[in-house]
């Protein structure tokens, strides 16, 4: 599957803001900590990386969206469609992209 493909499938699976805001949050945060953790050469924490963004995105599935997340199936997808998701969001273009592809938004 090509990641072009994947991405209204991903989107379709984030709609309810609050989701998408946990998200951000997750992929903000292990980025930050990754690279504190690179400067800093602790590379034994490295472990909580994955720790931090999953525990954010699965907390938004499980909790807020009610679906599966997309990982289980396509991790390499879902960590691409995780940052692009966080910069369609930066850059303020989330209403247009789910406009686009015709996925209603949840509030």
């Amino acid at each position: 599957m090509t990641f072009e493909r994947f991405w209204p499938a991903y989107l379709a699976e984030h709609r309810h803001r609050a989701n998408r805001a946990v998200h951000l949050a997750g992929t903000l945060a292990y980025l930050a900590l990754l690279a504190a953790l690179l400067a800093t050469g602790r590379y034994a924490w490295l472990w909580a990386v994955p720790v931090v963004a999953y525990g954010f995105a699965w907390t938004g599935h499980f909790g807020i969206e009610k679906n599966r997340p997309a990982t289980f199936k396509h991790p390499w997808l879902s960590l691409l469609g995780d940052h692009r998701m966080a910069w369609t969001m930066l850059t303020g273009r989330m209403d247009s992209e789910l406009a686009r592809l015709k996925i209603p938004p949840l509030p």
